[in-house]
């Protein structure tokens, strides 16, 4: 099945009408996986389907065009349920490069062995002139991982931004102002589940998309929005802004630290916060009453607790206010731990045993991946002496930090 959607292009996706499992969901009304053929002077490729229907994929397509015409691939996000015909369409379609982030391009390289490919690695502004239309690409990062871009062709006025925008139906009459049934509420279910986790990178890719002319929106998932695309883009400006309620989220950061390491990892955490707008209180334990923090830590809205390791321990009065948390109402704030090392880096595992077991809702590598797709190492943190790019990954763990406690 193909279906033209505009000069040259066409729509060369699937249906998925099923119950479809997907992030440990059930899809009740199912999905579209939307791949586009763009038939110009270089026949281009944007996004395939999932994985599971590779086979049915590569031979539709052949219906429109022989696959060894097809002169470039563009993946705007490796996910199997958009990259997962790719191995199947690259082995037919021997000449076309691969169009896609650095970070895209080593991920693919891995997951499909697709090392002997050419790639074309693309960042923001860059442009592609496919032979009759013009391609723009901006990276647009953990929307909703780190390797996604998003793609615009100039001419069609079309946006093609793969999970940014869409909506888990099973559309098959493909545009929404063809939609049989309502769509909005799983427009917006999709963001909060996909996107709201992410809300400063959703500003981000507002940002960056302003400036273009949008008629058409063409996202992987879900309707084409052909009928008032503006409103949609407005959906996610009104969707991804602070709540309104103009309560400014407060985070307690408290350390111990021995060589002044783990207060150069605090301060990092802080610019992090406070850039992504919570207000903090910042307390050396060396020095600090520990019922105080303890009360400030009770009308906090998070916590952020670090040591510094001595004797596979932690170090000064942690765990004698850890101890303490036990006794205040904790009602599933986030936590974490964090704290610098030498040569082992114990100190944030009893921490987090600590926090755990006053009832917080820990912030770690598992709660990460499991919400919000983050695979990168940010909590528990953990950073050795002060090495600048242990630095720099604290001050994006408390910007992740940051986020999630605003949106709790």
């Amino acid at each position: 099945m193909s279906v033209q959607i505009n000069d040259k292009v066409y729509w060369v996706g699937k249906v998925d009408d099923r119950k479809v499992p997907f992030h440990r969901l059930i899809l009740e009304r199912g999905t579209t996986y939307n791949s586009y053929l763009l038939m110009t002077d270089k026949p281009t490729i944007i996004d395939t389907v999932d994985i599971a229907f590779g086979r049915e994929y590569v031979d539709n397509l052949m219906k429109l065009i022989n696959p060894e015409a097809i002169e470039y691939i563009v993946i705007n996000h490796v996910e199997p349920d958009h990259a997962g015909a790719l191995p199947a369409l690259a082995a037919k379609a021997k000449k076309a490069k691969i169009v896609t982030t650095e970070l895209g391009s080593q991920l693919l390289k891995d997951m499909f062995r697709l090392h002997h490919r050419e790639f074309v690695i693309v960042r923001d502004g860059d442009s592609l002139d496919i032979g009759g239309k013009t391609l723009k690409f901006f990276e647009t990062p953990y929307l909703h991982t780190g390797e996604t871009m998003i793609t615009y062709s100039a001419e069609d006025k079309t946006l093609f931004p793969c999970d940014i925008f869409s909506t888990h139906i099973a559309a098959g009459e493909l545009f929404n102002d063809l939609a049989q049934g309502e769509y909005l509420e799983d427009f917006k279910v999709y963001y909060k589940l996909i996107m709201a986790p992410h809300r400063p990178y959703v500003r981000d890719m507002l940002d960056k998309i302003s400036a273009l002319e949008i008629e058409m929106i063409a996202p992987s998932h879900g309707y084409i929005l052909r009928e008032n695309a503006a409103s949609f883009i407005g959906l996610y400006d009104d969707m991804s802004k602070d709540s309104g309620n103009n309560k400014t989220k407060k985070v307690a950061v408290v350390y111990s630290t021995m060589t002044g390491n783990t207060a150069k990892v605090a301060q990092r955490l802080v610019k992090g916060l406070e850039d992504n707008g919570i207000a903090t209180s910042v307390f050396n334990l060396k020095s600090a009453d520990i019922k105080e923090v303890t009360e400030v830590i009770k009308e906090s809205d998070g916590l952020l607790a670090g040591s510094s390791t001595k004797y596979a321990d932690m170090v000064g009065s942690v765990e004698e206010l850890l101890k303490e948390l036990k006794d205040i109402p904790v009602e599933g704030k986030f936590a974490a731990a964090f704290g610098s090392y030498g040569w082992s880096g114990e100190a944030i595992v009893h921490i987090e045993n600590y926090l755990a077991d006053a009832g917080f809702k820990v912030v770690n590598q598992n709660y990460l991946v499991g919400t919000i797709g983050v695979d990168e190492q940010l909590f528990p943190l953990r950073v050795k002496f002060d090495r600048e790019e242990g630095m720099e990954t604290a001050e994006k763990a408390g910007g992740v930090f940051a986020e999630l406690v605003n949106s709790n």
